[in-house]
């Protein structure tokens, strides 16, 4: 009888084992946050499509290894809010692309300190004595692959007259346009219709787009060339000219890459011949870099650090000869 109770407890007791053990390694199932702003603009929503892109292909990939939770703020206090329930949650480690600097920043620090391993896209945060990966276009290429483009176009056809928009006063947005003017002043024969490196700011979007392209159709009788340094921008700055009927204006060049900019590429559109890369799939790689950490084929030591990491992606001219290498049917940007 003592002996069957033995054996008996001695089951109980290695079960138990077992559950805990089982407990034990479900609870160490690494987690993963995103925090990424809604779609406000093509670009947003493309930054939402691609983050959802890639973890559903990491599911399919590590079936139960990792979970996921991705989150989307239609403001920097939704955001702030999201960051903290993913902590709550228990993340591991954060890919977030801040609504805005200055706001998530402290969040993201809290988030650094209880542990978490954190990845900005983007945006970087305003505090720099602490140690995260930073993955970022790169802003100044961007502009300059643009004005080369456009400064060789606008010689090799005899045109001179140009516009230019940015986006938002912002530092991004002047590492862009200066870049840009940089190479437009290296032909002399180039005229600014704005004088010197002046421009209007298009906010990133189509209706402001369309409206500053309207003023300039009727302030400017002649307009050879227009910069609007973003494809959504680009799509009202179009529409302007269509609707204006005006036959002067032989270029418009706008810059991130989008699914339509790539189709009228394609598509031998008379106007868009090219565009610079500054694409929402940036989420994805950096989704992707968060992995390698965890997987260990990138280090972690840029959490103990006493400053970001930088991880910075090229800008790439798209015309004609490469479009079908960046083109993805699928996407929604």
């Amino acid at each position: 009888m003592k002996k069957a109770l033995v054996i008996v407890l001695s089951l109980v007791f290695a079960m138990g084992v077992v559950f805990a053990a089982g407990a034990a390694e479900k609870a160490a199932v690494p987690k993963i946050g995103i925090a990424v702003p809604s779609p406000d603009h093509g670009w947003t929503g493309g930054i939402g499509w691609w983050a959802d892109k890639a973890v559903d292909e990491l599911q399919k990939q590590y079936p139960g290894k990792y979970e996921f939770r991705v989150l989307h703020a239609d403001g920097y206090a939704k955001q702030i809010s999201d960051v903290e329930d993913l902590m709550v949650w228990g993340m591991d480690y954060l890919v977030i692309l801040p609504h805005e600097s200055a706001p998530l920043t402290p969040v993201v620090k809290e988030a650094h300190a209880a542990g978490v391993k954190c990845i900005v896209v983007d945006r970087g945060l305003t505090d720099t004595s602490f140690g995260y990966v930073n993955l970022a276009g790169n802003n100044s290429e961007m502009g300059k692959v643009s004005g080369i483009f456009m400064r060789d176009f606008m010689k090799a056809n005899g045109l001179t007259r140009y516009v230019a928009m940015g986006g938002m006063p912002v530092v991004i947005d002047g590492e862009r346009m200066n870049a840009f003017f940089d190479e437009m002043t290296k032909e002399p024969t180039l005229v600014n219709l704005a004088g010197g490196r002046n421009y209007d700011f298009a906010d990133w979007s189509t209706q402001k787009g369309l409206e500053l392209m309207e003023t300039y159709i009727q302030k400017y009788p002649t307009i050879h060339a227009v910069f609007c340094q973003d494809d959504d921008v680009m799509t009202g700055v179009l529409q302007a000219i269509k609707e204006s009927g005006r036959k002067d204006i032989k270029l418009v060049f706008g810059g991130a890459g989008s699914k339509a900019a790539y189709e009228m590429i394609m598509n031998d559109d008379p106007l868009v011949k090219a565009t610079a890369t500054y694409h929402p799939s940036m989420v994805y790689d950096a989704i992707m870099y968060c992995l390698d950490v965890v997987e260990g084929r990138k280090s972690d030591a840029f959490h103990t650090a006493k400053a970001p990491l930088s991880v910075v992606l090229p800008s790439v001219l798209v015309d004609k000869s490469n479009v079908m290498d960046h083109y993805d049917a699928g996407s929604v940007f």
